[in-house]
């Protein structure tokens, strides 16, 4: 049973915060000091959502806490921000070519997949099994920040966001294998798809001319980055409330989609877009900051939920794996008519698939020289998640008659 507030062995606010931020630590520390290939294959996530879980059904910390409420209010605001700044659609371009349009198709993939995988399995699952959906759409459009977005966008549930997570990583276990071994089938994929030649050579040149800025942070642009961060969530908080009203007046079926937080995080989203094209997007830091605030915020999920009904999660899963293979068809797709290579199609999947945590994995079994660009790749896939994956959810339900 969740345990309730007082009931917990640890209920003080700031004692909840410690243990999820243990939590989300502990699984890196585990990672990075034993080196297993394990967590190649199976990441941190997975223990990060689950561990809080046990946490919580088994009364060490609460199901119900200010500090959840405060991480949705102010902690998601303020990882939107700190990991879209760092968005660079020009050098992304530059590098991967064609392969942004590759990862583009990937990403119509996962949208048009979502629909017909939740039509096919809906008859199984709970009838808001969709926002499930819908927050693994963000996850496969851009990573564990959308989907974390997308899941408060929707109103996901706890259970729900847990398919979504356990699919995520049942899948991600046989579909990083199989773009890794692509690297092997290169020369016959290459032909198959018509590409040029010159295709590969032209973008480890362009590759070579990222310049990355390897001076430590100074102290002076930490200032600056908490105060465009904290500005931009002040920001999403106040205007936020006024937006959605005036829809409210304007349509009712709009308000429906565009509730309060709807429009605070996509507000937020467009705010940290725009000032990636401004020299805020050259303070350092933010995209590691933001991921380790995302990790934290996973585990608050994980806290919040139950045990108790996990009946559906086959179903669930049945349905990631008819998803993921329509966005690996338009992936194939897209090689075929935009004359792409096996390299770039990997590194464009795993920028949706895996997002910020695998294209570069990928990038460094392909092409070592591609990590960077493809870092980049995955960053082009947070800015649009926060659009896309919320869409792709209420496409599932449309398209299950919901």
């Amino acid at each position: 049973m969740p345990a309730s507030d007082t009931a917990a062995l640890i209920h003080s606010p700031i004692g909840v915060l410690a243990v999820l931020c243990i939590v989300a630590a502990a699984f890196f520390l585990l990672a990075v000091t034993t080196r297993w290939k394990f967590f190649n294959y199976v990441p941190p996530l997975l223990f990060i959502y689950l561990t809080p879980v046990i946490l919580n059904n088994t009364n060490v910390i609460p199901s119900d806490s200010p500090v959840y409420g405060g991480l949705s209010t102010y902690l998601l605001p303020a990882f939107i921000v700190f990991m879209l700044i760092k968005v660079d659609v020009p050098a992304i371009v530059r590098v991967m070519g064609k392969g942004v349009l590759v990862m583009l198709m990937g990403t119509v993939g996962v949208i048009v997949g979502a629909a017909v995988a939740y039509a096919i399995v809906h008859p199984w699952l709970a009838p808001d099994a969709w926002k499930g959906y819908g927050a693994l759409a963000g996850s496969w459009i851009g990573g564990t920040a959308n989907m974390a977005a997308t899941a408060e966008i929707l109103g996901t549930s706890e259970e729900q966001f847990g398919y979504a997570v356990i699919a995520d990583n049942a899948v991600y276990l046989v579909w990083l294998p199989i773009l890794l071994a692509s690297r092997d089938f290169a020369d016959r994929f290459n032909r198959w798809a018509r590409v040029p030649t010159d295709r590969v050579a032209s973008m480890e040149e362009a590759a070579e001319l990222l310049v990355e800025d390897d001076k430590a942070p100074t102290m002076p642009q930490y200032l600056f980055l908490f105060a465009v961060v904290v500005g931009v969530t002040w920001i999403g908080a106040a205007a936020a409330p006024g937006i959605a009203a005036w829809i409210a007046g304007q349509s009712a079926t709009l308000a429906t989609l565009l509730s309060e937080t709807t429009v605070r995080i996509l507000l937020v989203t467009t705010l940290a877009l725009c000032l990636s094209v401004t020299p805020v997007s050259r303070l350092p830091n933010s995209t590691a900051i933001g991921t380790a605030l995302v990790y934290v915020f996973v585990a608050g999920m994980g806290a919040r939920a139950s045990v108790t009904d996990l009946e559906q999660a086959p179903m669930f899963i049945v349905g990631a794996f008819i998803w993921i293979s329509i966005h690996g068809l338009f992936c194939l797709a897209g090689a075929w008519l935009f004359r792409v290579d096996v390299h770039s199609v990997a590194i464009a999947s795993a920028a949706n698939i895996g997002a910020a945590a695998s294209a570069p994995i990928v990038a460094a079994h392909h092409k070592p020289g591609l990590v960077p660009a493809s870092i980049l790749m995955a960053l082009l896939g947070y800015a649009m998640g926060n659009y896309l994956a919320p869409l792709a959810g209420h496409l599932a339900r449309i398209a299950a008659g919901q």
